[in-house]
């Protein structure tokens, strides 16, 4: 299978083309239009460093209705004892610095080099990127980020230093994506963590397709919160 080159005008070959693995094509940028463009077509960049720009799109792909999500008997009771403050946009570089230092001080590799980290950070300036913060005690400590278009959601990283904060900042994000009528969750690829609160493999063909029914709708731009009453 051929793996494409990109080149400096802002196209993609279609995600059909992809190899087993879902590495579609090298190369690129990562400016604002780029990246947009990707979402839109199922694809997203995930590399390493000392590593060229690699996008993917996997298939089969790992997605969560929202109004089907699952939580545990386990994780409401935690959820019903309000240990967490839950905002939105309020800390969205904290957010991602910590998804890629967790893994660092984990000694993990992460795919959140420096430039992927400056390129989500004007997403979230223009509006398109967003962010859930876990606060226990006024401290960061758990959290998620992801982009959003149309009704779909693409969710990125999470991390937590404190038992539950991601799951319950999730959980109550969730909350929030049904009140807009959101009706997808891109979750990329298979995580046990997801696969707990429902998330499910899809063919891309049939993601491809939900994907662009979602995009039909407008973007919620700018600075998100929660709507009164949801937490």
């Amino acid at each position: 299978m051929t793996i494409f080159s990109l080149s400096k005008n802002i196209t993609f070959p279609p995600p059909k083309f992809a190899d087993k693995s879902g590495l579609l094509a090298v190369g690129g940028d990562l400016s604002i239009d780029r990246l947009l463009l990707a979402y839109k077509m199922g694809i997203f960049p995930w590399y390493s460093d000392n590593e060229p720009i690699l996008w993917w799109s996997p298939d089969p792909r790992f997605i969560l209705i929202p109004n089907e999500i699952t939580i545990s008997k386990s994780l409401k009771k935690v959820i019903k004892k309000k240990q967490f403050t839950i905002t939105m946009d309020n800390a969205f570089k904290d957010v991602i610095m910590w998804c890629a230092n967790i893994r660092t001080l984990n000694g993990q590799e992460t795919w959140l080099v420096n430039d992927m980290i400056k390129a989500y950070l004007r997403l979230h300036k223009a509006g398109y990127a967003h962010s859930v913060e876990a606060w226990l005690n006024n401290e960061l400590v758990g959290g998620l980020y992801g982009v959003s278009l149309g009704k779909c959601f693409f969710g990125e990283s999470m991390f937590t230093r404190v038992s539950n904060a991601s799951k319950i900042a999730f959980a109550h994000f969730v909350e929030h994506l049904q009140a807009l009528s959101f009706d997808l969750i891109d979750c990329q690829i298979k995580t046990e963590h997801l696969k707990n609160f429902g998330a499910k493999p899809i063919q891309r063909e049939t993601f491809l397709n939900l994907l662009q029914e979602s995009l039909k709708y407008p973007t919620y731009k700018g600075k998100w919160k929660f709507i009164e009453g949801e937490i």
